[in-house]
């Protein structure tokens, strides 16, 4: 088995991405949910005061990752363009099926970016 391209490489890597911060997305609802559940608990328990707390801090951490992971998918997309645009300058000799992989990639990321945004 041949080894990976590099347009191979960085094509998976914008999926990982991609996929990973959609993955906090969803957590960080998780946790407004139970949040707001706890909240909603009647009566003040210590244990309700400790774990409301908890997922306030764990709230604020899954906040914290997304700026820098939103950073590492754009330098991601950058990297691929230009890996995309050197296979296309191969002519003939680009492989056509990792070039549309990468395309396809870019537009999840990009489609991706505006449903969060």
């Amino acid at each position: 088995m041949a080894p990976r391209s590099q347009l191979e490489i960085s094509t998976a890597s914008v999926q990982r991405l991609v996929k990973e911060e959609a993955s906090y997305h969803s957590e960080l609802q998780q946790q407004t949910q139970r949040i707001q559940r706890l909240e909603a608990e009647t009566g003040h328990d210590e244990n309700r005061e400790y774990m409301l707390k908890q997922e306030r801090l764990a709230l604020e951490e899954t906040k914290n990752v997304l700026p820098s992971l939103k950073q590492k998918i754009e330098e991601s997309i950058a990297k691929l363009q230009g890996l995309l645009a050197e296979e296309g300058k191969k002519g003939l000799e680009s492989n056509v099926e990792h070039i549309n992989a990468a395309k396809e990639a870019i537009s999840k990321a990009r489609t991706a970016e505006r449903e969060i945004a």
